[in-house]
């Protein structure tokens, strides 16, 4: 099981819009994310926009590859793209800095 950390920069001036959207998010989302192997997947957000995310994933590029082919994620990924600060148009998805892992305790 791989366990992927992602860095991203959200406007601060839409921290709150930010949250609410993610209090609802689209069931058809989460379907697809479970569909490709996304489990136990948890997003942070900091007062100053900084989101850390993570998750759990047998094999993360393959998840990526198979929600890259999936309608619901390219609409999510548009809604959501002007929440991002750095992205240089790439969809939210493609933008994520992928933190190393350097410990584990299990």
């Amino acid at each position: 099981m791989q366990r992927v950390c992602l860095l991203g920069q959200v406007d601060p001036a839409r921290l709150d819009e930010y949250r609410e959207r993610h209090a609802a998010v689209w069931p058809e989302m989460l379907a697809a994310l479970s569909k490709h192997g996304w489990t136990n997947y948890s997003l942070f957000l900091k007062d100053d926009g900084l989101l850390i995310g993570y998750l759990e994933t047998e094999d993360y590029e393959a998840g990526l590859a198979g929600m890259a082919g999936e309608e619901i994620n390219a609409r999510w990924q548009a809604d959501m793209g002007p929440f991002f600060l750095g992205l240089e148009g790439r969809r939210p998805d493609e933008g994520f800095l992928i933190v190393p892992e350097v410990f584990h305790l299990d």
